[in-house]
């Protein structure tokens, strides 16, 4: 069988390239489902984008890689398209924007595009030997039980990267890029919870604070969350990105509150309630009781100088901790690195070596933040294959 353009992975990203790349494309995919990540994103109501998307919420080893197609596709255009579907949407924080109804909404939004381009979908299809020719791609393929040969012009890996591997996460898109000679930048988990290996804060699970959490050249406000195994919440999923192993990450525990004035005045106006009983106004208590120890809490708040004030309130913007691990893949909603985009074309997604091997979505170099940055790269991405493709092809 013989096929224009041969999609690997049905997700956000291929499917978009799917709704592009004009005429003649086949998308396969191993699930027995389409968009599988979109449908339990954001606790089913797909945080499809973000308002605030731009390249500066984006790690990669070349930081204006990323330029050329968000640029180009905009998450103005996707919440256009979304808005065309009639599909109800609202900010949650931050920009975050998602469905009022179902993530199934965006799915089926994209499936009507692919239909609309007359894509082809095959599903529960695994992806065997790939060779290339000098001019087509050959791909070996198992539907139903039944090999299938195919050759393509062109051949798009949109599947994804090793995060979440009870959804079938594999490193496929890797070994593809690998067989044709393109670098990766070695992957690892992003946006993960952080462990410790002596279980120090599974005395406070379930406990949450609003926080500022550094790793590495970057800072995130917003909430963490202590978990049995260590920290989550988006404060550290967010800085988690950006932390390597063996590193600490400071947590401010005051990062907007003018803490040391407020003691200060009820150290006047009740000093003889305990240094705790005051601290746990500011701060969850089982987080000060937690504390205490470590910090020397003792006494009322009457027997507290300014200077030993002004130590407790530095400790509390400034708390280091060394994790050992995070998660890992099992937990990570994205994997940083990938395919180098050194290799590729920014404005094709092309492999410069092999122009009509496009490579999109997750499994490039491209990880975004928390916060529907990740969907709007899939978005991005895929759109600016598929244009690459349609106009190649002679396609719309």
């Amino acid at each position: 069988m013989n096929v224009e353009t041969l999609i690997i992975g049905a997700g956000a990203a291929g499917m978009m390239c799917a709704a592009h790349a004009g005429p003649g494309v086949l998308i396969v995919d191993h699930a027995k489902a389409p968009g599988e990540k979109i449908r339990i994103s954001g606790g089913g109501r797909c945080n499809f984008t973000n308002m605030h998307a731009s390249p500066r919420n984006f790690i990669s080893q070349n930081k204006h890689f990323c330029k050329s197609a968000l640029g180009r596709y905009t998450q103005w255009d996707f919440i256009d398209l979304v808005d065309r579907y009639g599909i109800a949407w609202h900010e949650k924080t931050l920009g975050q924007l998602f469905c009022d109804n179902s993530a199934k909404d965006i799915i089926a939004m994209l499936r009507a595009e692919m239909e609309k381009a007359g894509a082809q979908l095959w599903l529960q299809t695994e992806v065997g030997e790939i060779s290339h020719d000098g001019s087509l791609f050959t791909v070996e393929l198992t539907r139903g039980g039944r090999k299938r040969t195919i050759t393509t012009r062109n051949l798009v890996v949109a599947c994804g990267g090793k995060s979440i591997p009870k959804m079938g996460a594999t490193g496929l898109g890797y070994q593809i890029a690998a067989q044709f000679d393109l670098p990766i930048i070695t992957p690892r988990p992003g946006l993960v919870p952080l462990t410790f290996s002596d279980e120090k804060f599974k005395p406070l699970a379930g406990v949450a604070a609003p926080a500022r959490v550094s790793a590495g050249d970057a800072s995130f406000d917003e909430a963490i969350l202590f978990t049995h195994r260590g920290l989550s919440g988006p404060a550290v999923l967010q800085a988690s990105s950006y932390w390597h192993e063996g590193e600490a990450v400071s947590i401010n525990l005051i990062p907007t509150d003018n803490l040391l004035a407020k003691l200060q005045n009820q150290r006047q106006s009740g000093g003889r309630k305990a240094l705790t009983t005051v601290l746990s106004q500011h701060l969850p208590a089982r987080l000060v009781d937690h504390l205490s120890a470590e910090l020397k809490l003792s006494g009322n708040i009457a027997d507290q100088s300014d200077a030993k004030l002004n130590q407790l309130c530095e400790n509390l913007s400034d708390w280091t901790l060394t994790p050992a691990g995070s998660e890992g893949y099992r937990t990570a909603e994205v994997t940083l690195g990938g395919v180098d985009t050194g290799a590729l074309s920014s404005k094709t997604m092309g492999a410069k070596t092999f122009p009509s091997l496009y490579f999109i979505g997750e499994c490039v170099d491209v990880t975004g933040w928390l916060g529907g940055y990740n969907f709007q790269w899939a978005w991005s991405s895929g759109w600016a294959a598929g244009q690459a493709i349609a106009n190649t092809s002679g396609g719309s």
